[in-house]
């Protein structure tokens, strides 16, 4: 039950929650940036504690079709074979100090640093599910963050469906259904994760951040990786070695019909024209720094 103090004790039943029916229609969208926060918060996690659980936020469509996740936070808990404690005050205190620099963003559900599911797992996504701190009318998504070294990054998404002979027994009692979900970044949030990537091979685990012109290179060498391997298997397909995808032929042609055609000979042009102009732009800034350095030199003269 929950305590005067914020405390949800095991095995009280809650009251007044809501548990979604099965939702096969849910789309899960998680922001990359949640997954290193997990990651970290289960780092710092205290001496003797199995797992770390906290409130996921997130943005939902009107129909609750699907559902965006975009931050988190730690909730502070105790748990033991026979017992479970969760400072639900400390998660609200939290949740309105956070609607104020992000209103737009609302609780969609929690996470948890283990994939083991277990009867706590229900009382904790029973309280998600309810009104008002919760997310009812809406299903709670569950997210299991866990790290191995052998299998890497295991991640899954899950809504609860309820079960029980009666209906006092559905309310601490739920049955946990994994949906897929998709992790969506951006190309900015990209070209930083490809960074923090890149210090891997080295022995010290720091990287330097690339030059403008870097960058270039590095992306065009990339495309041009990729589209060996595409050249590779259209003539793979076409002297019969493989068997034809007419998936993968549907998704070449329909993104090389979004590009204009355009002349090699018109290309190199405008590439010259802009590299001309981007030239002509640093020759102007060059003259200006001397300009001001000339002034404030006189100015120290008089």
């Amino acid at each position: 039950m929950v305590l005067e103090t914020g405390i949800l004790l095991y095995p009280e039943r809650l009251k007044s929650s809501y548990i979604s029916p099965i939702f096969n229609t849910v789309n899960i969208v998680v922001d990359p940036i949640v997954l290193f926060l997990v990651l970290d918060h289960s780092l710092r996690r205290s001496h003797g504690q199995d797992r770390v659980i906290g409130t996921l936020l997130g943005i939902r469509s009107e129909d609750g079709s699907e559902i965006e996740i975009r931050n988190c936070f730690v909730v502070p808990h105790n748990e033991n074979q026979d017992q479970l404690e969760v400072d639900m005050e400390y998660h609200k205190t939290m949740y309105e100090l956070h609607r104020k620099t992000n209103p737009h963003e609302v609780v969609v559900g929690w996470f948890a640093t283990l994939s083991q599911l277990n009867t706590f797992s229900a009382l904790i996504q029973n309280f998600y599910s309810s009104s008002p701190d919760g997310t009812y009318p809406f299903p709670a998504v569950h997210l299991t963050v866990s790290f191995d070294f052998k299998i890497g990054l295991n991640c899954k998404t899950y809504i609860s469906s309820a079960v029980g002979v009666t209906s006092e027994r559905t309310a601490d009692s739920c049955l946990f259904l994994p949906i897929p979900h998709e992790i969506r970044y951006y190309d900015l949030e990209k070209s930083g994760f490809d960074s923090i990537l890149n210090a891997k091979n080295e022995e010290n685990r720091q990287t330097s951040i690339l030059s403008d012109m870097d960058n270039l290179e590095q992306s065009i060498e990339k495309i041009l990786l990729i589209l060996k391997k595409v050249k590779k298997y259209i003539e793979n397909v076409m002297d019969g070695r493989i068997q034809v995808n007419s998936v993968i032929i549907r998704f070449l042609m329909d993104n090389m019909s979004v590009f204009p055609n355009i002349d090699s000979l018109d290309v190199e042009r405008m590439f010259n024209n802009h590299l001309q102009d981007v030239l002509m732009l640093v020759c102007i800034a060059n003259i200006i720094h001397m300009q001001l350095d000339i002034s404030n030199r006189l100015i120290a003269l008089v």
